[in-house]
Order: structure tokens, then sequence, then C-alpha cells
């Protein structure tokens, strides 16, 4: 008797633990999530050379279309068009370069963080949720750097 209720038990909880894997919208569909980022590219090129940008992308792409299964049998190459890849239609946000010809500029590091908390409250009042903020930079470091640049990525869901 005792297995018997460690079995019910067990399967109440696989039950339970399955409704809400399967939640549904308030139609009876299952619930479909959207994914969404968008890109921040901000120039640490000296002299305010460079060009900072947050970047949209507003065309969709099923990642299926550009992906090929690899096996010991099959060395095929990704024969994946780069014109198919591209996406034309785009949002560009222009932002300031963190330098000018004086050196680093604070009030454009400002600004850009303005514009940027602007598309993120943007996002979240459009129902959009933020799931994550990555960060990197590409630079030599050195003082004969004139290539670099920091990015930032923003995903969301809803």
């Amino acid at each position: 008797m005792k297995n018997f209720n460690v079995i019910t038990l067990a399967a109440t909880a696989i039950i339970i633990s399955a409704l809400f894997a399967f939640k549904n919208d308030t139609d009876g569909t299952p619930k479909k999530h959207e994914f969404t980022s968008f890109t921040v590219v901000e120039s640490i090129v000296p002299d305010g050379m460079g060009r900072s940008r947050i970047i949209n992308a507003l065309s969709k792409r099923d990642y299926r279309d550009f992906t090929i299964t690899k096996s010991e049998e099959d060395k095929s190459r990704n024969k994946s068009s780069r014109d198919e890849i591209r996406v034309k239609n785009y949002e560009e946000t222009k932002l300031l370069n963190f330098f000018n010809i004086g050196g680093i500029r604070f009030q454009n590091i400002a600004a850009n963080d303005a514009v940027i908390n602007s598309k993120v409250t943007a996002m979240l009042n459009e129902g959009w949720e933020l799931l994550n903020i990555v960060s990197g930079v590409e630079s030599k470091g050195g003082e004969d750097d004139n290539q670099g640049i920091f990015i930032t990525r923003f995903y969301f869901k809803r």
C-alpha cells in the first residue's frame, strides 16, 4: 500500500508538472514567445572619427533556412547565400562617439545613455521583457589603436 501511495504521488506530480510546462493562453492555445534584440555599437576610435549607432533588425530570419547538419558521412559546405541572410530593412539610431578631438567626451556618454534608455523604456512599454545584456570591446588597447568598438546587445522576450 505504501508503494501505491508513492506511485500515485509521483504520477500526480508528473501530471501537474506537465500542465504547468504546457501553459496555455486564455483561448486555450499553447503560449508562443517572441524574442528580439538590438545592438548598440559605440566607437572608441580616437579623434571622433568613428560611428556609433543603435541597430535594430526589422526583417525576420529563420535560422533553419541557413543551417545544415554535418556528419562523418556528409561533410558538404554550407552554401547559404549572403544576400539571403543579409537584412536590408533595419532601424539605425545615431549615437555620439565616446571620443572627440579633445579626448573622451563624458557628455556624449550621457547622451548615448539617455537615447539607449529611451529605446529600452519604449520596448518595455510595448510589452517586451528585458532578458539579458551582453557587451564586449574590440580594441588593441594601445596608443596606435584606431579601430576600436564597444558593442552591447540587449535581448528581450514577450
